[in-house]
C-alpha cells in the first residue's frame, strides 16, 4: 500500500541519497561530493518554506519523490505575481513506475506552488519524464537556455 508524506528529516538523507542516484541516471558525470550542499540547500529552504517535497512510501521505503522549489523574479504577462515554482526530484523506483505514483506525486507538489501563490511551474524535464508532464499540461519552452558559471 503506497501512502504519501512531505518530506521530513526523517527521510532527508535517503531523499538525497535518491537524489544522487536521480542525477546520475539522468546522465550527470560530474564527481563531487554533492552532499554537503544538498543538505544544506534543503535544511535551509525547507524551514524557511521555499522548498516542499511529497514522498511516495511503502512502509518506511520511499518509492517515489518529488521536490518545489519557490522563486521569485519581476513579473512577467505568462506570470504576473512573479511567483514560480521549479519542480525537481521527480523519481520513481523502477519497481513502482508505471502505477500512477508520479502522477500523484506531481499533482501534490503542483498544488504547494498554487497555494505558494505561484503563477507557472518550469521544469527540465528528462526524456523519460516528458510524457508524464505533458499529459498534466505542461508546454515545451524551445528557448530555455542556461550559462554555467
Amino acid at each position: 500500500m503506497i501512502r504519501y508524506e512531505k518530506l521530513t528529516e526523517k527521510y532527508l538523507d535517503t531523499f538525497i541519497q535518491i537524489r544522487i542516484k536521480q542525477l546520475r541516471e539522468e546522465g550527470a558525470t560530474e564527481d563531487i561530493d554533492l552532499v554537503p550542499a544538498l543538505q544544506d540547500y534543503y535544511n535551509r529552504h525547507m524551514s524557511d518554506g521555499t522548498f516542499v517535497s511529497w514522498l511516495a512510501l511503502e512502509g518506511d521505503k520511499i518509492v517515489g519523490t518529488s521536490g518545489m522549489s519557490f522563486v521569485e523574479k519581476p513579473p512577467y504577462f505568462g506570470c504576473p505575481s512573479g511567483r514560480l515554482g521549479l519542480l525537481s526530484s521527480m523519481f520513481t523506483d523502477p519497481e513502482y513506475r508505471r502505477m500512477g505514483i508520479a502522477k500523484e506525486l506531481l499533482s501534490r507538489v503542483v498544488e504547494e506552488a498554487r497555494a505558494y501563490g505561484c503563477g507557472a511551474v518550469q521544469i527540465t524535464a528528462s526524456d523519460m519524464g516528458v510524457l508524464l508532464y505533458t499529459a498534466f499540461g505542461f508546454k515545451k519552452n524551445g528557448n530555455f537556455m542556461q550559462y554555467k558559471l
